[in-house]
């Protein structure tokens, strides 16, 4: 079941229709115009009731997840990052964080256990600073004075000298094989990829939590014929529902609890669907998106980006019919 239910976001003219509507009746707006809608935070997007309403939709409760490994990642674009791998109880799929910045720190990966060596500790990622040949100790870096400390229950404290206290930026990325591996030009899900990556490395701090849930949940296969079904006249969204699936299929509850494990409670999140936005913070709300951060297409910034017909028409149904935050210039 998604987590929020997807549902269609009125077009441009029905939405200016049902405005009039409204002021006829003397009623306070419940939506607004495409164009309105590209120029709002979410916040003035989405009146409070229906934010509710939305919320109220996610569950209670969140999926239980261990990071298993961790390990560090030289990129060959500069930046390094340490890649982490998560369990959890609701699929057998291995969900992802990319880190960037070695003080954000899995709780349940560094947490002590009963039958704990440091040689364990060091060969599943749970060690600070580096690790180098001879290193013996997992909780200390004696090269760069670093040292883990932890409470009475095993659980390992947060470094004070080492805290990043801004908000951190995050992107809740989902798998496209086909964007991100077999260069299509259908959708900018590899450029987004990309470009998050290529902030937080300037950054130097950040974490794409990245879901394998591919074609909006659906799978390679059932995405694949939605492909061939766009190519006959559909769209993305009618695509989708001509397969009896629904327009997005998607849940961000496991991103959730990723971030909590992560110790990522606010957070300035990477994207233009305001769905997404409470959907990362869930029912209780306990992760905090403090700023949301525009993914604007590179094309639309004169960058070298995606140009194509069928990316043109992908980007106009996230506009227009999943209420995306975007606007192309003129």
């Amino acid at each position: 079941m998604p987590l929020v239910s997807p549902t269609m976001s009125p077009t441009e003219s029905e939405a200016e229709d049902e405005q009039e509507q409204f002021k006829r009746e003397g009623r306070k707006d419940l939506h607004l115009t495409s164009k309105q809608m590209l120029s709002h935070n979410v916040d003035t997007l989405i009146p409070d009731t229906e934010v509710e309403a939305k919320r109220n939709q996610l569950p209670d409760d969140l999926p239980i997840v261990e990071c298993i490994a961790r390990a560090r990642i030289p990129t060959t674009q500069g930046p390094e990052i340490f890649l982490h791998m998560y369990s959890n109880n609701v699929d057998k799929k291995e969900h992802l964080a990319i880190v960037f910045g070695e003080d954000i720190r899995s709780r349940s990966l560094f947490k002590r256990r009963s039958d704990d060596t440091q040689s364990a500790r060091m060969t599943r990622g749970a060690y600070v600073g580096r690790l180098y040949p001879g290193r013996k100790m997992a909780d200390k870096d004696e090269r760069l004075g670093l040292e883990m400390h932890f409470d009475t229950n095993g659980d390992i404290l947060p470094d004070e000298l080492q805290i990043h206290r801004d908000p951190t930026l995050v992107r809740i990325h989902s798998e496209c094989y086909t964007g991100e591996t077999a260069w299509s030009a259908r959708c900018d899900c590899g450029e987004q990829f990309d470009e998050a990556g290529r902030l937080m490395g300037q950054n130097g701090h950040g974490c794409i939590v990245y879901l394998r849930q591919e074609g909006r949940g659906i799978g390679l296969g059932e995405k694949l014929k939605a492909y061939n079904l766009q190519d006959l006249g559909s769209d993305t969204v009618q695509a989708n529902l001509l397969l009896r699936h629904p327009a997005d299929k998607r849940s961000y509850s496991l991103a959730t609890a990723i971030l909590l494990d992560l110790g990522l409670t606010d957070i300035r999140l990477l994207t233009n669907n305001p769905d997404k936005i409470i959907a990362v913070e869930g029912k209780k709300r306990l992760v905090h998106v403090t700023e949301r951060v525009p993914m604007i297409p590179l094309a639309w910034q004169k960058r070298k980006g995606i140009e194509s017909k069928e990316i043109e028409g992908y980007l106009r149904t996230k506009i227009e019919r999943m209420g995306h935050l975007l606007s192309k210039p003129n």
